[in-house]
């Protein structure tokens, strides 16, 4: 049985006989390495000579790990496993000089091999959690100093800094709401204080090992950081969604959903987008590393993909917290102020508010006893009465001459009876009126002939 003093004298093809792994395995993976860097799979040997030759050399790659507010998931999901696999023995190839998780080491002698490190110079940071600024930073202290001086002191004489996981990427669950921690991302402190150390952000909660092996390979056998996209990820890594690769893409074209969990939808292993699946937006290879030696991933493990991976690194109120839950529904919750609502219930109050709009309305016709056929019908308006010119009396004439004609015929809409009674009304007002004014002037007249017949006599 080899033992743990024994093991660090080992070259790296040792480590991994020791383990049970052999060339082959050794150079398959450099090659599916060479792929998630861009490479071509011919590349593996080079990778495998690399590796290798720093290990005998000694020369190896000097690391600082550090930890800001996180739950230290990311360390987790690198070191928790019972059998080593082929990343875990690649990176342990590496000088990890301070981890403030898996270092033996603790308080100043600790803290002093940091300071050492940054002396030596050459060293990546890599840096996992969110950067908590608020209380002008005395909300992280590590040894007695302020995480915030740590981690710019640090970063400004790094090679390069690796954000690993979502949290350092952009703040992740630290800078969801209400972020009373003012939390952000390392790109994005780093570029507040005028550091100009590279920033290569990995994400997802937590990442992926390989993902981290590629980036420390690539940087170890070409002297340079892998080419990033608009967001600083490795843009081989980072430049499909999740949605391109899902291996139940063809129940979504087929329109084959998942709506509810236990049904036989989901037993048949249907496409979980109505359960609130991000995967169309969120742009990762989980469905081609995949976890647990690649044993499996969320959506094959039968959980929808709740968009871990999508990051804002320079907008940390945009984290992919706030910007993804409630995660089993299908779309995100709106914000106004404090208070947050899902669209559908937005959409019923609109539809709420309309109806009862509508109700009123029509309230206030019955009310006004406009509802029993319509309004009344107008021959001619009663602009055009008081200013209309000469033709557009005329066209009023011609058009109650012909809704007359259409009374007559029994060809009302279906208002006829009021509208009869009203104009009945009308008519016998308009007659009284008549009659009236044939009685006054009638009356006018008989008075002025009796005057004449007086001044006669």
């Amino acid at each position: 049985m080899v033992t743990d003093h024994q093991m660090q004298d080992m070259t790296l093809a040792e480590r991994l006989e020791a383990h049970g792994f052999t060339r082959r395995d050794f150079l398959k993976y450099c090659g599916s390495l060479a792929v998630l860097l861009g490479m071509s799979a011919t590349a593996a040997p080079k990778i495998a000579q690399a590796l290798e030759t720093g290990k005998k050399s000694g020369k190896l790659l000097p690391v600082i790990w550090m930890e800001g507010g996180s739950c230290s998931g990311c360390t987790e999901a690198l070191a928790q496993t019972n059998t080593p696999d082929i990343p875990q023995l690649v990176l342990e190839s590496i000088s990890l000089n301070y981890s403030e998780t898996l270092s033996a080491a603790a308080g100043h002698s600790m803290e002093q091999a940091r300071r050492d490190t940054i002396e030596a110079g050459g060293y990546v940071l890599i840096y996992e959690g969110a950067v908590p600024t608020a209380f002008d930073g005395n909300v992280l202290m590590v040894g007695g100093e302020k995480g915030i001086d740590s981690l710019m002191e640090t970063a400004e004489h790094a090679d390069a800094v690796i954000a690993l996981g979502s949290c350092a990427c952009d703040g992740g669950w630290m800078a969801a709401r209400p972020n009373d921690a003012h939390a952000m991302g390392v790109q994005k402190f780093l570029s507040e204080q005028g550091i100009s150390t590279p920033v290569v952000n990995i994400p997802c909660c937590p990442a992926n090992p390989e993902w981290l092996v590629a980036v420390i390979v690539e940087y170890t056998l070409m002297g340079r950081l892998p080419k990033l996209n608009s967001k600083n990820q490795p843009a081989a890594l980072f430049n499909q969604t999740v949605h391109d690769n899902c291996p139940r893409r063809g129940h979504f074209e087929n329109g084959e959903f998942v709506y509810q969990f236990g049904s036989a939808e989901e037993a048949k292993g249907y496409c979980l987008y109505p359960l609130g699946c991000r995967g169309p937006q969120t742009f990762t290879v989980c469905p081609v590393t995949r976890w647990n030696q690649s044993v499996s991933w969320c959506v094959e493990s039968g959980a929808p993909c709740i968009g871990c991976g999508v990051i804002n690194p320079m907008h940390p109120q945009r984290n992919w917290v706030d910007e993804n839950t409630p995660f089993l529904k299908r779309h995100r919750n709106i914000s106004l102020g404090d208070f947050h609502f899902q669209p559908p219930l937005a959409a019923a109050a609109c539809t709420g508010l309309i109806v009862a709009v509508l109700v009123v309305h029509g309230v206030g016709m019955k009310l006004t006893g406009r509802v029993d056929g319509g309004a009344d019908f107008e021959a001619e308006r009663r602009w055009d009465v008081k200013h209309g010119t000469e033709q557009a009396h005329q066209a009023g004439e011609r058009a109650a001459k012909l809704y007359d004609e259409l009374d007559e015929r029994g060809l009302e809409p279906k208002n006829i009876d009021r509208l009869k009674k009203k104009r009945a009304a009308k008519k016998a007002a308009h007659e009284a009126a008549e009659a009236a004014e044939i009685e006054k002037r009638r009356g006018s007249s008989s008075a002025g002939e009796s005057t004449e017949k007086g001044g006669d006599e």
